[in-house]
């Protein structure tokens, strides 16, 4: 049975349809103190509980927790956790003395109440080796190529750097056209100031597909569509696994002169216009 996290219905729904599952209605609610409370009135004794839900803030970490103890408590013979979105997954490292690890604790929590665990496009895959039980990942990132237009002239996928050109490549392979490429930094050291640009594809003319695994606050990709314009690109198309987009994110990238942003449904947003649920259906 598929249970599902506040934040995160609609992907369990399209995970039930996908893995011809069933899915399980949750109650939540919250107490006048802050504390919340999950409920899972139908029956899952005997059988697999597969909990579903992205951790988008520090609450729905807590919710996880809750709904793993929730279907333990009711019998359930196996709990699968998927995270499409695992939070605190960039905080892979301790970058200052004093700094926790934070998804390493994320991690152990998580696996205190689970037997398996399934991510989608971690930001780090080594996050995985954090958990104290299985823990794969899967790579949603071919199904970012559905909602693309027919249409794209000599399309070029570029990823943010170099160590992201397997996701573009992913892409373009979904796609069944087109070349890759990353972007570069270039650092003035007489001013300081960084420029970035395609490493060595010309883009003018072209369709370019600007292809991530999430995008946060969107400053670095709304500046590569600002260069890519300059450059006389013909249309861009911005494409993420994890469509975050914080703040005001969205009119960022907006006002530098996006054609389209498309998003998988890992975290719903407005954007999000394809499911990344097949791929983990495939896992469980």
């Amino acid at each position: 049975m598929i249970i599902p996290g506040a934040a995160t219905q609609a992907f369990a729904a399209a995970l039930s349809a996908a893995a011809d599952e069933p899915l399980g209605r949750v109650e939540y609610e919250q107490f006048p103190d802050g504390e919340g409370v999950v409920r899972v009135p139908e029956r899952v004794a005997g059988e697999r509980a597969v909990v579903v839900a992205s951790t988008v803030d520090s609450d729905a970490h807590v919710q996880v927790l809750q709904l793993q103890d929730a279907v333990r408590e009711a019998g359930a013979s196996e709990v699968v956790t998927v995270l499409p979105y695992m939070g605190y997954a960039r905080q892979d490292e301790a970058f200052r003395a004093g700094e926790p690890v934070s998804s390493r604790a994320m991690a152990r929590a998580i696996s205190s109440g689970t037997d398996r665990v399934i991510t989608v496009n971690p930001h780090e895959p080594a996050v995985c080796d954090f958990f104290d039980v299985p823990a794969d990942y899967v790579d949603a990132a071919g199904v970012l190529a559905d909602p693309l237009p027919a249409d794209l002239s000599e399309p070029l996928f570029l990823s943010p750097d170099e160590g992201a050109i397997d996701l573009a490549r992913t892409v373009r392979d979904a796609y069944g056209a087109g070349e890759t490429d990353h972007f570069v930094k270039d650092r003035d050291y007489d001013t300081g100031e960084i420029a970035i640009s395609p490493n060595d594809a010309s883009v003018e003319g072209r369709d370019v597909v600007l292809t991530d695994d999430i995008i946060a606050t969107g400053s670095t990709m709304s500046e590569s569509i600002e260069v890519l314009n300059d450059r006389g690109t013909n249309r861009v198309f911005v494409t993420c696994v994890h469509p975050m987009l914080a703040s005001n994110a969205l009119t960022k990238l907006s006002a530098a002169g996006v054609d389209a942003v498309y998003g998988t449904d890992t975290l719903e947003r407005a954007v999000s216009e394809v499911s990344a649920a097949p791929v983990v259906a495939r896992e469980l």
